[in-house]
C-alpha cells in the first residue's frame, strides 16, 4: 500500500507540475490529489519537495522516452509526423494552462534546489533527443543528421508549451507542425 501512495503522490505532483510549476505547486495540492495523509510527505520524501519534485519530473521524463521509443521508424517523415501527433494533444493542455512537467523544474524553484532538478530535467531531455534521434536514425537518416533534428524538433516542442500557453492556442504548434515536416523534407 505504501508504494501506491508514494506513486499517486509522485502522480499528483506531476500534474501539479504541468499546471503550476514548482514554485506554484504545494504540498496541499499534492496531498488532496492524491489521497495521501500528511504524514506521507516526508515518510516516502524524507528530502522533502526537492525530492518529490525531482522524482516526479524524471519519472515523466520516462514515461514520455517510453512513448518516443514507440515512434514508427519507416521513414523520417513518418517518424516527425508520428511526434507531431503524439505530441499535440500536449500542446492542447498546454494552450489552456498546462505545460511540461519536465522543463517546470528548470524554473521557478528554489536558490540550490535548481542544480539538482536542471540535472533531471537535462537528462530527460537528453534522453528525449537520443531516443528520437535513434528512431529517426533506424528511419534512414545518418547519426549526425538525426541528431540535430531530434534536437530541433524538441526544442520547437518546448518552445511551443510556452508559446501556446501564452496564446491560448494550438496556432504555435501548428506552425512548428509545417515547419517540421519542412525541415524533415530537407533530410529525404
Amino acid at each position: 500500500m505504501a508504494g501506491d501512495t508514494r506513486g499517486r503522490m509522485i502522480e499528483a505532483t506531476i500534474e501539479a507540475l504541468e499546471r503550476r510549476g514548482v514554485a506554484g505547486m504545494s504540498f496541499t495540492e499534492v496531498l488532496r490529489a492524491s489521497g495521501a495523509a500528511r504524514g506521507a510527505i516526508y515518510h516516502h520524501f524524507p528530502d522533502g519537495k526537492a525530492q518529490l519534485v525531482a522524482e516526479a519530473a524524471a519519472l515523466k521524463g520516462e514515461q514520455v522516452d517510453d512513448r518516443l521509443a514507440a515512434l514508427p521508424a519507416d521513414d523520417p517523415a513518418t517518424v516527425v509526423s508520428a511526434f507531431l501527433d503524439l505530441v499535440r494533444p500536449v500542446l492542447e493542455l498546454s494552450a489552456c494552462g498546462g505545460g511540461c512537467a519536465v522543463a517546470a523544474v528548470t524554473i521557478g524553484t528554489e536558490p540550490g534546489d535548481d542544480t539538482a532538478l536542471r540535472e533531471v530535467a537535462a537528462t530527460a531531455f537528453t534522453a528525449w533527443i537520443d531516443r528520437l534521434a535513434g528512431r529517426l536514425a533506424a528511419a534512414g537518416l545518418s547519426s549526425a543528421a538525426a541528431t540535430d533534428l531530434a534536437t530541433t524538433l524538441i526544442t520547437l516542442l518546448e518552445g511551443a508549451h510556452v508559446l501556446c500557453r501564452a496564446t491560448g492556442t494550438l496556432d504555435p504548434f501548428d506552425s512548428v507542425a509545417r515547419t517540421a515536416a519542412g525541415l524533415t523534407a530537407q533530410y529525404g
